[in-house]
């Protein structure tokens, strides 16, 4: 039975095509021009790759580009995924004081947004930094938060993200039948998703699960599918994370020279890259093994652990410098996006004086011609209660911003608001709507009087 499913297993994964680096410029430009909600998701997730998880730099700059973006449209969607890009970066800098408060914004926008998609996967990537922390209890309460949301969801993909992690969650916390059922779960999505994504972390997962619960040869299957899944690619963490699991598991079940094998390849998935400090472990697992029959070994990859302890610093050091400069660039985008508000800002109250300069002009030529020039009735009435209404107008205009700040865009209190204003000015506006045209009615019939017993007294002076 279990030869047949590995079988099965290695069948449909020889039917999964290797995950590329997605064209981020080509994907943004798409979405900036995507006005359907769902297909706009879509192709934020297409941004999704090894990348993010392999490369910080890349992940910092993508949510910066995105940010940019998203800010001229003020779109939620998109600038929710710009910051969980960015935590997700400066998490695996180190610095999870800044990914904290990039992921909580991402949350508060995913909310604003009403995308239960986008919403999932905010609370998904705030789930790592507590992962990290070894606090399972809060990661565990976001990470079944995202898979909730991610069911209501549109996005598929997105409703594979949660599980996956919480098959590790569970695994490190040794709840074997939890974290069985999402690997499990996360297996299923990405097979039937034909996505190769997370596909062999799924199977790193399950085959730390089955070794734990003693399932020794199914454990192995596990492993050599994770393996055969990431060589070829550039996901070297995840071999080093295959090979370190497989020596643990023979270090478990004590076939030290399986172990010391497959301890030695994981350190050398990662010598040379910038994952070196990954070997600490494995180097450990071999300094434990040789201790008392190779003391040539034992100092060997002491000496190991010792170089990836030190490149571990030495990996701060330089993300630290990485972090300071997207830091920079982040305010740069900042302060650009604050002087384009001013801008606007500035044009609106331009607009508002010119408003309030042509009203008061209309209201001043009317007056002036309707003392000499306008002389029917009903044209002055007319105009009067043109100009009174724009008047009004303009007031209600001016005062909705200001009513939308108070009530914070409150339905029921904008309605309110709004009748409270009306019950003012309508009843306002009737009596000077009267008193100006009666005013001005009676003005134009003296002048026309006048006007006729001047013409009169022409006549009978001639």
């Amino acid at each position: 039975m279990k030869k047949i499913f590995i079988a099965i297993c290695f069948y449909f994964m020889a039917h999964i095509s290797t995950a590329q680096k997605p064209n981020v410029d080509s994907i943004l430009q798409k979405v900036g021009v995507e006005r359907n909600e769902d297909k706009k998701v879509d192709l934020l997730v297409s941004l999704v790759s090894a990348e993010i998880n392999n490369n910080p730099q890349w992940g910092i700059e993508t949510g910066l580009k995105l940010l940019n973006q998203s800010k001229k449209e003020n779109n939620n969607i998109e600038q929710s995924v710009a910051y969980s890009f960015l935590g997700q970066g400066y998490r695996l800098l180190g610095n999870n004081i800044k990914a904290l408060d990039c992921h909580h914004k991402a949350i508060g926008l995913a909310e604003k947004s009403n995308n239960l998609s986008i919403l999932a996967w905010a609370e998904n990537q705030l789930a790592h930094i507590y992962k990290d922390r070894e606090e399972y209890e809060k990661a565990i309460g976001l990470y079944l938060s995202a898979t909730a949301h991610a069911d209501k969801g549109k996005n598929e993909k997105i409703k594979g993200f949660a599980p996956l992690n919480l098959g590790a969650v569970y695994l490190s916390r040794n709840n074997l039948d939890s974290s069985l059922m999402y690997s499990q779960r996360a297996y299923e999505i990405a097979m039937r998703q034909k996505s190769t994504f997370s596909l062999s972390v799924v199977f790193i997962n399950l085959g730390s699960v089955q070794s734990k619960m003693g399932n020794p040869s199914l454990a192995v299957s596990y492993f050599n599918m994770a393996i055969n899944q990431i060589l070829g690619t550039p996901n070297i963490r995840y071999l080093n994370m295959a090979y370190a699991g497989l020596a643990e598991h023979y270090q478990r079940f004590n076939q030290t020279d399986s172990c010391a094998y497959y301890a030695k390849k994981a350190i050398a998935a990662v010598n040379n890259t910038s994952f070196f400090y990954l070997s600490s472990k494995p180097a450990q697992l071999l300094t434990d093994i040789y201790e008392k029959t190779n003391c040539d070994s034992t100092l060997r990859y002491a000496k190991v652990f010792k170089t990836a302890a030190d490149s571990l610093t030495s990996s701060k050091s330089n993300q630290q410098i990485l972090l300071m400069t997207f830091e920079e660039d982040l305010r740069q985008q900042e302060v650009a996006a604050e002087k384009v508000k001013e801008e606007q800002q500035r044009k609106q109250n331009i607009q508002y004086a010119l408003l309030a300069l042509g009203i008061l002009s209309f209201i001043i030529l009317f007056l002036a011609l309707s003392r000499r020039h306008i002389t029917n009735t009903k044209v002055i009435q007319f105009l009067g209660v043109v100009a009174l209404l724009v008047v009004f107008e303009f007031l209600n205009l001016l005062l909705h911003p200001f009513l939308e700040r108070i009530t914070h865009h409150n339905p029921i209190l904008m309605l309110l608001a709004l009748v409270c204003i009306a019950a003012l000015l309508v009843p306002l506006h009737h009596k000077l709507e009267k008193w100006a045209t009666h005013k001005l009615v009676e003005k134009n019939k003296q002048i026309r009087l006048a006007a006729a017993k001047k013409t009169i007294e022409q006549l009978d002076s001639k």
